[in-house]
This record gives structure tokens, C-alpha cells and sequence, in this order.
């Protein structure tokens, strides 16, 4: 998958953007220390922020590294994460 090809870009902004609203839920209902990193972590996927970072750092990391990544942290937020037993006494 070519990185700046439009599905890489829809893919991009749906884990910055699901990132972002994971970390605000955990930095008002859980704590703020994961709702912080989540926060970060969002920056590394939103296409504006990631090139920015890019161009100041001078490389890049790959996309199939960030796909797993993002993966691998739904897995371990959905799955054992304080936020999901929190929300599931809502679901």
C-alpha cells in the first residue's frame, strides 16, 4: 500500500481519529497518564501531523508497522483496557 495513496489516507485519519476520541474518554473517565498517550499516539496517524513530524524528523515508519500498531493497541484497549469494563456496565 503506496503511503500516500487515498486508502492508506482513509485508513490514516480513522485510527488518528479513533485514537483521539479513546484518549479523551480516558483522560476525563479513567485517568489522565493513557488518556495522554492515546492523545499522542493519535498525532503519528493524522495525515497533517504525521507529515509534519516526518519532515521535521526526517523519516518515516512504515505503514505496515503503523497498521499493526493501531491493531495491536484496539486489541489491548478493547479487549482488557480500563475504558472498555468502564463502558460496558453502557453497552
Amino acid at each position: 500500500m503506496d503511503k500516500d495513496s487515498k486508502s492508506w489516507n482513509i485508513i490514516s485519519w480513522t485510527f488518528g481519529l479513533l485514537f483521539l476520541v479513546i484518549g479523551i474518554l480516558n483522560l476525563f473517565l479513567i485517568h489522565p497518564v493513557p488518556g495522554i498517550f492515546y492523545l499522542a499516539v493519535s498525532l503519528f496517524y493524522l495525515p497533517p501531523i504525521s507529515k509534519a513530524i516526518e519532515k521535521r524528523l526526517g523519516f518515516s515508519i512504515p505503514v505496515w508497522l503503523k497498521i499493526a500498531f493501531a491493531l495491536l493497541l484496539l486489541w489491548a484497549t478493547l479487549a482488557v483496557g480500563d475504558l472498555m469494563e468502564y463502558l460496558e456496565d453502557y453497552i
